[in-house]
């Protein structure tokens, strides 16, 4: 599997304080879970985020943002981020805590390997 590991470190250190946080290979990628539900991850050197249904279209209109359409066709409510737009910390962050957001608003799942519980 082949992901920025450097990208993953950075955003390790931001989820530091998030309880539930766990990591998971997915996509062919790393993914971060918050309770049971994936609210980012790397695509090589790409950031994925769930950013829902309803903040899509809004995710899309951001610079450096695209439709995430890994089978094909898009997947509604999770968007690419490209390398370009998460150089500052505050790009990365924006995008992770849209992510975060979006996740917290749904029931949590149960219990399996999460971490920092």
């Amino acid at each position: 599997m082949a992901y920025d590991e450097r990208l993953a470190e950075r955003i390790r250190a931001h989820l530091a304080a998030e309880r539930g946080v766990a990591e998971k290979e997915m996509f062919g990628g790393l993914c971060f879970l918050v309770n049971g539900h994936m609210a980012c991850g790397i695509v090589r050197d790409t950031l994925m985020v769930r950013v829902g249904p309803e903040e899509y279209e809004r995710a899309l209109a951001r610079e450096h943002a695209r439709e995430m359409n890994f089978t094909g066709r898009p997947l509604r409510g999770m968007v690419y981020v490209a390398p370009d737009g998460l150089g500052r910390t505050s790009q990365l962050a924006t995008w992770i805590d849209r992510g975060v957001g979006y996740v917290r608003t749904l029931p949590a799942k149960p219990a399996r390997k999460r971490a920092r519980q």
